[in-house]
């Protein structure tokens, strides 16, 4: 590691500080590294990451869950903990300065720390937009004074950041670059060991042991009510890691001990494909249906106070990525008190057992506007801003 700025002109390969708070800033770290390795083979990582980032070689300085933490409560009960976790990371770069520092999503996090870290003369990137176009539109002003760029995966976030002059490059979406542009349902469900003939719905909570604990009785009722209804109804319900699977068996066993569901870790998209229909919280996964092109119906609920201090500060019409970047209702989606069995059953079912043709046409405009080769113009944009001694050499 680099003692200095300075010092890094003497070494052969750059630095490259990276802080990740979630499993989808993972993959877009994964894809960043990937990239940046290409240019420079004996680059070195550091910083929090998860498993995907980790296999690559990177170091992780903490583990990636101490920053998955979703609502503005939630993060209250964690405040202490975090703000160690943004204290240490301060000091450690400080004293060992990378090339850059990349900060991909968990803005509250990154941002704070960007501006630390800037004011340290240290080179800042922040990796995937934070919606200040939704809310809290005057961080923008703390965005400029933080980061040297930002990298924007959408792209109508472009053209926000171009109206206040703050340096933005859109790179579109990894995903849009990773996923097929068709992908096979019979292929999928051969992978998963399911029947080809009858219907498949995929309950997808989340990721985060709050989005279970919130959304997982909704869904049960929701599932019991449609396997009555449908005997041959198939319910899958892929789980990121083994702690997720076993929170969601446990949960089962209380709410729903009769349900049949095939728990899958560690295959979102094979079930997704091989799924007729999803019901799912809200979030990257939205987007990752539909470039999958799956119909959905989404769900969302917060903490209350975390639900009243959104709706008094959300301005949008839409929540969900599918119908942000259509700008229009795409899928449906239900929030806090509408995600019940009630509401949620007829909108599954009508989805599960209709045809979906349209639909599919707007994803596939979707996903040929998100693909762009992104995680290449992302390490680009990032290589633009490197000390000048390795620019030659990328």
């Amino acid at each position: 590691m680099a003692i200095s700025q300075q010092n890094n002109i003497f070494l052969s390969e750059p630095v490259f500080a990276i802080v990740v708070g979630e499993h989808s800033g993972d993959t877009l770290g994964a894809g960043l590294m990937v990239a940046l390795q290409k240019q420079f083979p004996n680059a070195k990582f550091i910083g929090i990451g998860g498993d995907k980032m980790i296999k690559l070689g990177f170091e992780s300085l903490f583990a990636m869950d101490e920053l998955a933490v979703m609502g503005i409560v939630e993060v209250l009960g964690r405040i202490r903990r975090l703000l160690y976790v943004r204290k240490t990371l301060v000091e450690y770069f400080s004293a060992n300065q990378p090339d850059v520092f990349i900060g991909i999503d968990a803005p509250d996090f990154n941002i704070g720390l960007e501006l630390r870290l800037k004011a340290k003369n240290i080179k800042t990137v922040h990796y995937v937009s934070p919606s200040v176009w939704a809310w809290r539109e005057k961080r923008i002003f703390k965005i400029a004074k933080a980061t040297d760029m930002v990298l924007s995966l959408l792209p109508f976030e472009k053209a926000f950041y171009d109206k206040h002059q703050v340096p933005c490059t859109f790179v579109g979406h990894p995903l849009a670059d990773d996923i097929p542009m068709t992908n096979d349902k019979v292929q999928a469900r051969d992978e998963l060991n399911l029947p080809h003939t009858t219907k498949v719905l995929a309950l997808m909570p989340g990721s985060r042991g709050g989005e279970l604990s919130r959304l997982l009785a909704p869904f049960f009722a929701s599932a019991e009510q449609l396997q009555q209804e449908d005997e041959n109804l198939i319910l899958v319900a892929p789980m990121v890691s083994e702690k997720r699977a076993q929170q969601f068996d446990k949960m089962k066993a209380e709410i729903a001990p009769n349900l049949a569901v095939h728990v899958i870790i560690d295959k979102t998209q094979a079930v997704m494909a091989a799924s007729d229909c999803l019901l799912t919280a809200s979030g990257t996964v939205t987007l990752e249906a539909a470039l999958i092109k799956r119909p959905m119906v989404i769900c969302y609920k917060f903490n209350l106070l975390t639900y009243w201090l959104a709706k008094w500060l959300v301005k949008l019409q839409w929540f969900s990525l599918p119908n942000l970047l259509a700008n229009k209702t795409l899928v449906p989606e239900l929030l806090q008190d509408e995600v019940c069995a009630e509401q949620i059953v007829p909108l599954v079912k009508e989805r599960l057992y209709q045809d979906q043709t349209q639909l599919n046409d707007s994803f596939i405009t979707i996903h040929q506007e998100l693909k762009c080769n992104a995680s290449e113009q992302a390490a680009n944009a990032v290589i633009a801003i490197l000390p000048s001694v390795f620019k030659g050499k990328a």
